[in-house]
C-alpha cells in the first residue's frame, strides 16, 4: 500500500516557523512543502477555479514524484449542486489537467444541505474522463444508502472518509481499489490537534481496508497554529510503524510556532 500524506493547502502564514523558515518568500512555499511532502490537496480552487496556466506551473514546480489533489470548484458542488454538470466538470478537468502527472484525485465535498439523490450523483461521475480518481465527501445523512454505495462501486469513486472531532462522520465504505481520508479536526490539546490514539486507530482502519497495492491518500484539514503539518508527520510516523509505506513528511516540526 502506498499512503499518501500531506496537508489541505499549503499557503497558510501561521506555518511560517513551523513549516517554512522565517526568511523564505511566500513565493517560495511551494518548493519548500514538496521538500517535505509528497502530495498536498489544493483546496481553493473551491473558491476559486485557477487557470490552467496556474496548474501547468505547479507542476514545474514540484518533484516528479509529488501527486496534487484537487478539490472541485463550488460552482459544480454548491451552486449547481452537481446538476448539468456537463460544462463545470469539463472546466475543471480542462485546467487541472495541466498538471499532467501530478494530478491525483479529484475531491467533490456535497454541501451539507444537499440530500442524497443516487441519480444526480451518478450523472455528475459520468461526465469525468474515463481513468479519473473521483472521491465523495457527502455531508447529509440521508446519502448513506445501499444504492449510492453502489453508484460508488459502479464508477470506481472512492467515498471520502472524513473525521471530525477524532472520529468518524462517514461510513467506512469501500467502494474503490483505492481510498481517500480527511481529518478536519481533532480532539487533543492544543486544538485542532489529532492525539496519538486516535492517529493509530485510523492507521489500523486504513490497513484492515485496502490490500497492499492500494493507493490512499490522506490529508489533514486542520490547518490553524501547523496543527495539520504536525499530524500529518505523527500520522506518517504511525502508518510506518505499522508497516505501511507512507510518504515523505517532516522528521521533526518546531513546537514552539
Amino acid at each position: 500500500m502506498t499512503l499518501f500524506v500531506g496537508t489541505s493547502g499549503w499557503q497558510y502564514r501561521d506555518w511560517r516557523d513551523a513549516l517554512y523558515p522565517s526568511g523564505l518568500p511566500v513565493r517560495r512555499w511551494l518548493e519548500e512543502y514538496a521538500a517535505h511532502f509528497a502530495t498536498v490537496e489544493v483546496n481553493n480552487a473551491f473558491y476559486r477555479l485557477p487557470a490552467r496556466e496556474t496548474f501547468e506551473a505547479w507542476r514545474e514546480r514540484v518533484p516528479a514524484d509529488f501527486v496534487v489533489a484537487v478539490k472541485a470548484s463550488r460552482f459544480l458542488t454548491h451552486v449547481r449542486r452537481l446538476r448539468e454538470p456537463e460544462e463545470p466538470v469539463a472546466r475543471l478537468m480542462g485546467r487541472a489537467t495541466g498538471l499532467g502527472d501530478r494530478l491525483g484525485p479529484v475531491l467533490l465535498q456535497l454541501p451539507p444541505t444537499l440530500r442524497g439523490d443516487p441519480g444526480l450523483l451518478d450523472g455528475c461521475l459520468g461526465c469525468f474522463p474515463p481513468g479519473t480518481r473521483v472521491a465523495v465527501e457527502p455531508r447529509h445523512a440521508s446519502w448513506w444508502t445501499p444504492e449510492v454505495r453502489e453508484v460508488l462501486r459502479a464508477r470506481g469513486a472512492a467515498l471520502c472518509w472524513a473525521d471530525v472531532l477524532s472520529r468518524p462522520v462517514t461510513p467506512l465504505w469501500r467502494t474503490a481499489d483505492w481510498g481517500y481520508v480527511r481529518f478536519h479536526q481533532g480532539r487533543a490539546l492544543p486544538w485542532p490537534r489529532y492525539g496519538r490514539t486516535a492517529l493509530a486507530a485510523w492507521v489500523r482502519r486504513i490497513a484492515g481496508t485496502w490490500p497492499r497495492e492500494a493507493d490512499v491518500y490522506a490529508y489533514f484539514n486542520n490547518d490553524p497554529h501547523a496543527a495539520a503539518v504536525r499530524d500529518a508527520a505523527a500520522f506518517a510516523r504511525a502508518a510506518r510503524t505499522a508497516g505501511l509505506d507512507a510518504t515523505r513528511a517532516p522528521a521533526r516540526v518546531p513546537s514552539s510556532a
